[in-house]
């Protein structure tokens, strides 16, 4: 025990030594400047374990309320990860960080998820991270999913389900669509159908997970530390994937418009330039990180939903069945997916009450002014999801669960952000929308569930998960009596 705190000892010397050189600079700088109001806490650590707690007591928007009403402001200073930053309530907050990307404010992520991502679309702002996004979007936009997804999907999920619920008397929701959503990222990105290096993989990104948004400190034992060595496993054998796909395409076994990975290798961007391995790597790390966890986290939350309210189930029951008898082919099409007006509307009051990302980081370009405050140059920024949509007097009533919120015009600008806003607004909306329909297509049609622990406790580690998987009931349909 005494060398842990011998390290850790050493450790806050360290960063002691270093921080106070950078706040010396710091002080003498912003000492006339009208920064907004809040409080540093303490030294180093800041306020980053009240923002974690709040996080692992399921209300990550406390931390932003209580100190917005504390000092009667819509934006305060606090120290996070070690960083000066400003919180940003609301949807004004929303507003005006998500229309000023790359002119005041950029792209930023906690330390601990850059070192291990690397450069990616996700760590890249600017130039060089547009460029990015175009060459992925072509392969996540809705052309894409008329060309390509669809059909994949339909059946990965069929089989999912076969393989995972079929004959269950008792599921746990969130690991078992955790491994749909992997495996449906793997198949769609980099054609990877072994189930063997499916599970392999998605073994070593849950080690990955739980170190992206961690401290990082790198010996042994610590989430960081083996997140590390996980990314590294990861990227090994991605890069093994990438070399084996570059040959196939070199002598033609492989179609460059296949997946994502061969349109990455196979396209230059707008300079002629191709992408390097390694940001191929940490792209596709980047993708199967985004692209599963926060869609299999909207679909639990989703089943929970459904089982809680029995007239909502029926409504989206009724929607689906309908949509099932009047199908063309066998397998679902775009034309389907548009009809299922209702139940995405159950998903957006999901992600609304429950949004898969509690909020996320950006960096001033230059020094801000906003609201009468000033926020230097180089200071963190932060946006909360979970405060617009929970708090903040944005929507009336705002626990109550109730999908009508989203008929018509839907709620105002900037007051729903589960997929942010702006120029860098989630890439993979259109593939989430698509994979959570299809997947509740696909359960409704075959199952009612009743959840095994009522009011499952749901911690934000950083994405919301159930503590025990959320256990379910299965109960198949009989097929002889059909659905009025």
């Amino acid at each position: 025990m005494a060398i842990v705190f011998i390290l850790a000892s050493l450790i806050i010397l360290v960063l002691l030594v270093n921080l106070t050189i950078k706040f010396t600079r710091i002080l003498s700088r912003t000492k006339s400047l009208n920064l907004p109001p809040g409080s540093y806490g303490w030294p180093i650590l800041g306020e980053t374990l009240e923002f974690l707690r709040a996080g692992l007591d399921g209300t990550p928007e406390k931390f932003v309320k209580e100190r917005s009403d504390k000092y009667k402001s819509q934006v305060f200073k606090t120290l996070l990860m070690g960083e000066n930053m400003a919180v940003f309530c609301g949807a004004s907050g929303n507003k005006f960080l998500f229309s000023n990307e790359n002119k005041l404010v950029t792209v930023w992520w906690p330390s601990s998820v850059r070192q291990l991502l690397g450069p990616c679309l996700a760590t890249s702002g600017g130039d060089e991270g547009k460029q990015m996004r175009k060459m992925v979007s072509y392969f996540l936009g809705p052309d894409a999913f008329t060309r390509l997804y669809i059909k994949t999907m339909d059946l990965v999920s069929q089989q999912h389900i076969k393989n995972h619920w079929q004959g269950k008397e008792e599921v746990k929701v969130f690991p078992t669509s955790k491994s749909y959503t992997f495996e449906l990222a793997c198949r769609l990105f980099m054609s990877l159908e072994d189930p063997k290096q499916i599970s392999e993989l998605a073994a070593l990104f849950n080690i990955f997970l739980k170190g992206i948004i961690s401290i990082p400190v790198n010996f042994i034992g610590t989430r960081f530390y083996n997140a590390k060595k996980a990314t590294f496993a990861i990227k090994n054998q991605l890069r093994e994937i990438v070399r084996q796909r570059r040959a196939a395409l070199e002598c033609k076994r492989a179609a460059p418009w296949q997946d994502l990975l061969s349109h990455l290798l196979a396209t230059p961007d707008e300079n002629g330039k191709f992408m390097s391995e390694s940001v191929i790597v940490n792209n596709i790390i980047m993708l199967l990180f985004a692209g599963h966890d926060t869609s299999s986290v909207a679909i639990t939350m989703m089943m929970k939903n459904l089982a809680e309210i029995p007239e909502v189930y029926e409504k989206v029951l009724k929607e689906q069945m309908e949509i099932a008898s009047s199908k063309k082919g066998e397998y679902l099409e775009w034309e389907d997916i548009q009809k299922m007006r209702y139940t995405w509307n159950v998903v957006s009051e999901t992600m609304r009450v429950m949004p898969p990302i509690m909020g996320a980081f950006r960096e001033a370009l230059t020094d801000i002014r906003y609201q009468g405050y000033h926020i230097p140059k180089g200071w963190k920024l932060y946006w909360s999801s979970s405060f617009t949509h929970r708090e903040g007097g944005t929507f009336e009533d705002s626990m109550k669960f109730d999908p009508s919120r989203f008929e018509g015009g839907g709620p105002a600008a900037y007051t729903y952000v589960p997929f942010g806003g702006g120029a860098r607004m989630c890439l993979g909306k259109e593939f989430a929308r698509v994979e959570i329909l299809i997947f509740i297509h696909n359960i409704i049609k075959r199952f009612r569930w009743k959840l095994k622990i009522v009011d499952p406790k749901i911690a934000y580690d950083p994405t919301p998960i159930p503590l025990d998987g959320l256990p379910i009931l299965l109960l198949p349909h009989h097929h002889h009596h059909h659905h009025t």
